[in-house]
């Protein structure tokens, strides 16, 4: 399938595999994998499980997430694969201020916690969370993985709210998030 859908970047004519790298490389994108493309359980997992501070950051232990985007050059909008191992959640119960996130069910059934409820989802389920909208996270209630793709846009300014802890999280300029009591002080 991969080599069907190499030929079909421009026209259906068919390309090597040397002519689909040239095409793609004479763009100028920098690709910091050294190929255009490569399986998304083969990219490397986040050698900083959580930007959360502790005790936060143990309640997402065992979450595995791939930042698939960043290894292509994507700066807009980021794209992970994430594997919850069975009783592991996705995040804190959370909604961002400015940004919008996605995901798509790949493999198992996480239970998608909102404000007003769960739902146990399946593969192919999807679910968007718009700005400012519900809050939401994932758990792994089963004895199997659960394997989601996440998307979401790297709007600048963002602010992250936690109804159901004390912490909040703001995106600085360097587009790094800095973690807060509610109350303002910093952790």
């Amino acid at each position: 399938m991969a080599k069907s859908l190499q030929g079909t970047i421009a026209t259906s004519e068919v390309l090597s595999e040397s002519q689909f790298s040239e095409r793609i490389f004479a763009k100028d994108t920098e690709y910091t994998t050294g190929t255009p493309a490569l399986l998304a359980a083969d990219a490397p997992a986040r050698t900083k499980a959580s930007n959360y501070p502790e005790p936060f950051a143990a309640l997402v232990a065992g979450r595995t997430k791939r930042p698939l985007g960043d290894l292509f050059g994507l700066t807009n909008f980021g794209v992970n694969l994430i594997c919850l191992p069975p009783g592991a959640i996705s995040a804190l119960h959370h909604r961002h201020l400015r940004q919008d996130e996605f995901i798509y069910v790949l493999d198992g059934r996480p239970t998608l916690c909102i404000d007003t409820g769960e739902t146990q989802l399946c593969p192919g389920m999807v679910s968007g969370f718009p700005a400012g909208g519900t809050a939401h996270h994932l758990e792994n209630r089963t004895a199997e993985d659960c394997v989601v793709l996440e998307i979401g846009d790297r709007t600048t300014g963002d602010q992250v709210s936690y109804p159901n802890d004390d912490i909040k999280a703001l995106m600085d300029e360097d587009g790094r998030w800095q973690y807060a009591h509610k109350d303002g002080t910093p952790y």
